[in-house]
């Protein structure tokens, strides 16, 4: 009775791109203490299942695989919402270290979200037998988040994956993860429209200004929607519209475009700064 009282529950999200190992590392993580339903209205299967670890009680969400956070599909919009909405006390990411500079994308938006994040470093003995030697301590401490080494399919790392989460979930008003930089220009204005909205619009605690600054720029929809962008919002619609035509007069670019190249240009960055390639035979299966 004692040590049931002593038990603390978290809600684990699991999120990552198709094909990442997501599942396995959920089924790795929950085995048989697994149910499945849909997403209230929707067809979208919800995966969900508990693990018990060191006096802890994880509730595990499977959540769809996706790209990115960018409202374009249905996966993508369940994972943001799921996130925004439930407030996971942490979000692992199950990165496919072999496809390093493509899944970050995501690992990324997840950052700018203000997600409380852990990166699993998955498909980790591909990426070795390919020839890519990560320096995971740097990456950790360039991204600011912390990054475990797992072989979904082989079971390894599981437990060292386990106390980062716990660690992530009992201290995670500590975690300040990365916010990358824009350039001057393009930094300038989401701060500019980040003012516009605090002043001139009502809207939960959950939404991070600098996100929704970001995801105006790139058009979504949904939150353009929220703040009555095109709408009932006169001032917002009027400051965004101002910073589209200056940020188009100086790059000649949308900025949508501009911040997606923002983001692959500092992945990029990243990746040449921890990643070394030692077999010279396998250097074009990664490139």
């Amino acid at each position: 009775m004692g040590s049931a009282l002593m038990e603390k529950s978290f809600t684990v999200a699991l999120a990552g791109n198709p094909n990442s190992g997501k599942t396995t590392i959920f089924n790795n993580l929950t085995g048989v203490r697994q149910k499945v339903g849909n997403y209230p209205g929707v067809t979208v299967e919800k995966k969900e299942g508990i693990c018990k670890f060191r006096g802890h009680v994880l509730h595990v969400v499977d959540l769809p695989g996706t790209y990115s956070l960018t409202a374009y599909s249905l996966e993508e919009v369940i994972a943001r919402n799921f996130v925004v909405d439930e407030k996971p006390d942490v979000v692992v990411d199950i990165v496919d270290a072999s496809n390093l500079e493509r899944n970050l994308y995501l690992a990324l938006q997840f950052l700018e979200l203000g997600a409380p994040l852990v990166i699993a470093l998955n498909m980790y003995d591909v990426a070795k037998s390919r020839g890519m030697d990560i320096d995971v301590k740097r990456l950790s401490e360039l991204l600011k988040v912390p990054i475990v080494p797992t072989v979904g399919n082989k079971r390894q790392g599981m437990d060292k994956l386990l106390e980062a989460i716990v660690d992530m979930a009992r201290y995670k008003e500590k975690f300040n993860g990365k916010r990358i930089s824009y350039g001057r220009e393009l930094d300038e204005e989401i701060a500019r429209i980040s003012q516009v909205i605090s002043e001139k619009a009502s809207i939960p605690e959950k939404y991070p200004l600098h996100w929704l600054s970001l995801k105006l720029l790139e058009n979504d929809n949904q939150i353009k929607r929220l703040l009555g962008v095109d709408g009932i919002n006169r001032e917002i619609t009027d400051a965004l519209d101002a910073s589209i035509h200056h940020l188009k007069k100086i790059y000649g670019d949308d900025p949508e475009e501009l911040i997606i190249d923002g983001r692959y240009g500092y992945i990029n960055g990243v990746y040449r700064e921890t990643v070394r390639i030692t077999s010279t035979k396998d250097r074009l299966t990664i490139s």
